[in-house]
């Protein structure tokens, strides 16, 4: 009888037990539904061009963390045409089978007003097909970009943080941030990381050591057959890369990065879409998470004068991140062959936005 009443009182102890246990958790989990953290609210991510192959690849990216955090919960606003809705409506489905803890949900939207309220984030995806010359292109593309800009400007959130990915991408963030004139310029941007990547990936092969021991590559320039891939500043295993790199590689491996996507294509069938979504997350996590201390990436960005590139011309730099801003890396070493590319860079941009200026 004793020992039935010790069994008793050992049921009584542990159910008293799981009963005080279960009240905590649950007014702890009271406590924090009534008072979120501010990191914990979702960002809300607009992509445009969202039924694509870079979309696709994309948005699992985003979804697991990779470009905001893992932390921070996100909302996925997927936009594109009329005749992309079944597709969009299949990757919500695959999105949500996925069940990733971060996402808070999908929408997909057609129409792009609906798409772009409340927006923290837009990556745009959305591009012109070739052809019918370059004044076609850029006609379609200045209507493109507008329709886009107005409605970031009437519907996301005023510090928006903008990222532009199809070629022209350095003329699109002109005329978005004409369209969007409250949208701070900083905060539209152009996609460069991409090229960057590129280049610390090929430095790392040709020395055979980990992507993650090359460090403070450049990519100048334009996102086009003039960007300036440059890896004279930066460094391998903290030694400086002209002193472990063969002269005639450093000479071959600008005009390398450049022939990149062309080579993937042409295996492939399609454009890059794995690496160009990485280098989107890579963009975004740094700007609003930060740059490792001593260490740049490129970003396409609004000039503040600095290389003698003119001000308020989109141009990829080197670029440190902290506290949700970048800043233009001062004081680099530019040669005078440098310089003249920067210079042709420069030309090109001009020209292109003097082109998109006689659409307006």
């Amino acid at each position: 009888m004793a020992e039935v009443f010790s069994i008793i009182k050992y049921l009584c102890a542990a159910a008293a037990g799981a009963i005080t246990a279960f009240s905590t958790v649950y007014v702890y989990s009271s406590v924090y539904s009534a008072q979120p953290s501010p990191l914990r609210t979702p960002l809300r991510i607009l992509i445009t061009g969202a039924a694509g192959q870079i979309g696709y690849a994309l948005a699992p990216l985003i979804a697991r963390g990779l470009m905001c955090g893992f932390e921070r919960p996100v909302f996925l606003h997927m936009h594109d045409s009329e005749a992309a809705q079944q597709n969009l409506h299949a990757v919500q489905m695959e999105l949500m089978d996925a069940a990733s803890s971060l996402l808070r949900g999908v929408d997909i939207f057609e129409d792009l007003e609906e798409a772009c309220k409340g927006v923290d984030v837009a990556i745009l995806l959305s591009g012109v097909r070739p052809g019918g010359g370059r004044e076609q292109v850029m006609a379609r593309t200045v209507d493109l970009y507008r329709s886009i800009g107005a409605a970031l400007e009437q519907h996301a959130n005023r510090d928006v943080k903008v990222v532009i990915v199809p070629s022209p991408a350095h003329t699109s963030a002109a005329i978005l941030r004409r369209e969007a004139p409250s949208i701070d310029p900083k905060n539209i941007t152009a996609l460069s990381r991409l090229a960057h990547n590129r280049t610390l990936a090929q430095v790392a092969e040709q020395l055979a050591i980990p992507v993650s021991e090359v460090k403070n590559v450049v990519v100048w320039g334009n996102a086009s057959s003039l960007q300036v891939p440059d890896a004279q500043h930066g460094t391998v295993r903290s030694v400086p890369m002209d002193k472990v790199l063969d002269p005639e590689f450093m000479d071959e491996l600008a005009a390398s990065v450049q022939q990149r996507g062309n080579a993937i294509l042409l295996a492939r069938n399609l454009t890059p879409a794995l690496s160009a979504s990485a280098a989107i997350c890579d963009h975004m996590h740094n700007w609003l998470l930060g740059t490792p201390h001593g260490e740049w990436v490129s970003m396409g960005v609004s000039s503040d004068g600095s290389y003698d590139i003119p001000e308020g011309l989109t141009f990829s730099f080197p670029v440190t991140c902290q506290d949700g801003e970048w800043h233009i890396v001062q004081g680099l070493d530019i040669d005078e062959h440098l310089q003249h590319e920067l210079q042709r860079c420069v030309i090109e941009l001009q020209e292109e936005c003097e082109l998109a200026e006689q659409f307006f």
